[in-house]
């Protein structure tokens, strides 16, 4: 049966009530800064596995993007980082050398945050004056500008956490960090998608409800598993277990419940997060899968069926990242290549939900 395809009547103006050009204007700013906001992901990562989120010891909004110039600074820099416990238990006897190397992965993830901070205030007040975002969308745009700059305080809140008892920062706040990040991520994806949305709209006679909410389902759960993942950077549990699909020898390793109480073995446990990780990342690639089949026998668009596959070839992509970074022992190049995998998937499944959701209801 041929699918039917039926354009809504309706002509409504569009969220940013402006014209084509404005629109695709305030579109390219959005998908601008959402590439950033991927870039520092990616940053960020490499910030994590080179152990270098510690080696900047204080929070200076403002003068902070100004790096070390002299080498009085440097050693200035060096005095404070020695003082923490990360370099008296893990680091001691570093270079001044091996010193810098750390500092400029962590300040140039800073000096990213500010960069995008700007990339994204400046033209946003520009727009505004020239009433190219109005109502609700200058309000949905507003609150990312707020929640980015509260981004740079919980990363501050983050760093903070390992700089006094710890060698390390708390996983909790870790997962804090990035699960905000990729919030970030979905919701600049998710307004570039909504600029000028309302005059391309298609009504669709088969897709359920059932659909939409499988979709919902499979967004959310790929929150779930970024945010697991998070935990396993933080506790460093990718580096053991590095078999698969076995976890010492077994499909259910043992381990898992031995802290006390029993729902702390879920965040710090290291074999119950690794397991866990494991066991969501089935679950996504199954439900992604189902998902995809149900709509390629009822879906009348073919942009909600090659969105639904977008979704799963990059989930599916991946797990294999995924799977090789574990064998591998976590390497510098495969570890960022799998935490640009997930800012990827969260990409491809924010438009999927975007483009399932945002049609006509049947």
């Amino acid at each position: 049966m041929p699918r039917v395809l039926s354009v809504s009547a309706s002509h409504s103006v569009s969220a940013t009530a402006g014209t084509g050009s404005a629109d695709g204007a305030v579109r390219i700013w959005l998908l601008g800064v959402a590439a950033l906001v991927f870039a520092m992901i990616v940053v960020g990562g490499a910030v994590r596995l080179t152990d270098s989120g510690l080696s900047i010891t204080e929070w200076q909004p403002l003068l902070g993007a100004i790096p070390p110039l002299k080498e009085a600074d440097w050693l200035a820099a060096f005095e404070k980082y020695k003082a923490i416990p990360e370099y008296s238990i893990v680091n001691a006897g570093m270079s001044l050398e091996a010193f810098k190397a750390i500092y400029w992965w962590e300040w140039a993830h800073r000096f990213l945050g500010r960069f995008i901070g700007m990339a994204f205030a400046v033209p946003f007040l520009v727009f505004l004056a020239l009433r190219k975002l109005r109502g609700s969308f200058a309000l949905k745009c507003l609150g990312v500008l707020a929640l980015g700059g509260a981004q740079g305080a919980i990363g501050w809140y983050m760093v903070k956490s390992g700089l006094v008892d710890r060698i390390d920062v708390s996983q909790y706040r870790l997962a804090l960090h990035l699960i905000t990040a990729f919030s970030i991520l979905a919701l600049l994806v998710w307004l570039a998608l909504e600029v000028g949305s309302q005059s391309n709209r298609i009504r669709l006679n088969t897709v359920t409800r059932g659909q939409r909410r499988m979709a919902m389902a499979l967004f959310a759960l790929v929150f779930v598993q970024s945010g697991l993942g998070a935990l396993v950077a933080g506790l460093k549990a990718g580096l053991t277990y590095n078999t698969w699909p076995l976890m010492d020898g077994k499909l259910v390793p043992d381990g898992l419940m031995l802290q006390s109480p029993w729902y702390v073995n879920f965040l710090e446990n290291v074999t119950t997060v690794q397991f866990d990780h494991r066991l969501v990342a089935y679950v996504v690639v199954v439900v992604a899968a189902l998902h995809l089949v149900s709509l390629i026998r009822s879906a009348d668009d073919e942009r909600i069926v090659r969105s639904a596959a977008l979704v799963v070839a990059c989930i599916f992509g991946q797990m294999l990242i995924g799977i090789w970074t574990l064998v591998s022992g976590v390497p510098l190049a495969l570890g960022l290549a799998h935490q640009a995998g997930a800012a990827i998937v969260i990409a491809a499944a924010t438009l999927h939900l975007h483009t399932i959701t945002r049609a006509d209801a049947p």
